[in-house]
């Protein structure tokens, strides 16, 4: 940081007397925080992005005459919100756009904070002051990359995480498969491998239809199906003349992603 250790410990006390609380329990093996300082650190993390997107938006401004800030789960980064973000591009050129991807929790703190202008999640808390609009039902289909209808074995099971509501639905519906002896964090990579490798894996039908429709990948008949709404979340204060033409492109991209 470019600062001596006594301008840090000095900076510390300030803030500590400030608050009224001490922030850190020191010890002659280091410090940690107090409960105290536990609460502020959240607080200290916002603040933090909220003048890091200021400067974003400051810089911004000298070429575009809005910024939008996007954040959204991974999964719908594939394929649907890129082909939304090149359709901006293309249409509002002037309309800076910067994403994030993360889980719901972290995006909605950031829509509260004033960080992030929409989001898109499956099932989210409505905290007051968001506004959340059903865009489509995100089908999840079981598919495998098998040449033949022979049965599956569970050593060629790929376990791919859709996030959490995914997660304990497919545990209580296959516990038999959760010691897959392959699973992924990030599910979208499950598509990548059973394109190389024979195997199967549970994915959203919107990422695997174009496989299904050239025959690279199979739909076997009769497995059990997921389904999960999609929703868009956005304040409820906003600019409505400059927020309805961008919710509108993507209401409409959204009609066919299911």
């Amino acid at each position: 940081m470019n600062v001596t250790q006594s301008t840090i410990s000095a900076r510390i006390r300030v803030l500590e007397e400030q608050l009224g609380r001490p922030l850190f329990e020191r010890s002659h093996t280091g410090a940690d925080l107090t409960s105290a300082g536990e609460q502020f650190r959240k607080h200290a993390l916002a603040l933090v992005r909220v003048w890091q997107h200021a400067q974003l938006e400051v810089r911004l401004s000298r070429e575009h005459r809005d910024h939008l800030a996007v954040g959204a789960q991974m999964t719908f980064w594939q394929d649907f919100l890129i082909d939304w973000i090149g359709w901006l591009r293309t249409t509002m050129p002037d309309i800076a756009v910067s994403a994030t991807a993360s889980n719901g929790t972290y995006l909605i703190q950031r829509l509260l904070e004033g960080t992030l202008d929409l989001a898109v999640l499956y099932q989210p808390t409505q905290p007051p002051g968001l506004v959340i609009e059903h865009l489509f039902d995100e089908t999840f289909v079981l598919v495998t990359s098998s040449k033949t209808s022979r049965r599956r074995r569970d050593d060629e099971y790929v376990a791919t995480d859709w996030g959490g509501d995914f997660l304990r639905d497919h545990a209580s519906a296959f516990p038999h498969l959760e010691t897959s002896g392959l699973h992924l964090d990030i599910g979208a990579n499950g598509v990548d491998y059973l394109l190389k490798n024979e195997a199967s894996c549970y994915c959203p039908r919107r990422l695997v239809k174009h496989h299904l429709s050239k025959g690279r990948l199979r739909q076997p008949a009769r497995a059990r199906k997921f389904v999960y709404p999609v929703f868009v979340v956005y304040p409820e204060s906003r600019d409505v003349d400059a927020y309805e033409p961008i919710l509108d492109s993507l209401r409409s991209i959204s009609s066919g992603a299911g």
